[in-house]
């Protein structure tokens, strides 16, 4: 009996060590590139908009929650198995980029962020989105 408990704590260290380590092996993601088209683009929904508790939260559960997290810290179920960090939206350097900027880098994406621009059409929900990310800070 102690013989297979002694084993089982080895295993579940194990799996410990590994995850840990895939976690610290991520690489944080080059700047963006983002075009001036967007740099310049103003969020439609003001802050304290209520679409943004509404549509913008359940949106992000959706779709962004599983990588980024249920409060934007990078740590969703999904984001051990990618190669690069998916950041945290409540850090200050996160939160200083115009809105534009969070709108190209949330819904064009680019490498393992995927395109979300045929999954949520409509453009007022986008914006929702973007102020919601904009509640994340700390």
């Amino acid at each position: 009996m102690k013989t297979s408990m002694k084993f089982a704590a080895i295993i579940c260290t194990a799996i410990i060590f590994v995850a840990a380590n895939v976690a610290m092996a991520q690489k944080a993601g080059g700047p963006w590139t983002v075009p001036a088209k967007y740099k310049s683009m103003k969020s439609t929904v003001k802050a304290g908009d209520a679409s943004i508790n509404t549509v913008g939260k359940e949106t992000f559960n959706k779709h962004c929650k599983s990588c980024h997290g249920a409060k934007g810290l990078g740590d969703g179920p999904k984001a051990a198995n990618l190669k690069t960090s998916t950041g945290d939206f409540s850090a200050a350097k996160f939160q200083a980029f115009a809105d534009g900027e969070l709108y190209y880098m949330s819904f064009v994406g680019r490498d393992e962020m995927p395109n979300f621009e045929k999954k949520i059409l409509d453009e007022a929900d986008r914006w929702a989105v973007i102020g919601y990310i904009r509640t994340l800070k700390k």
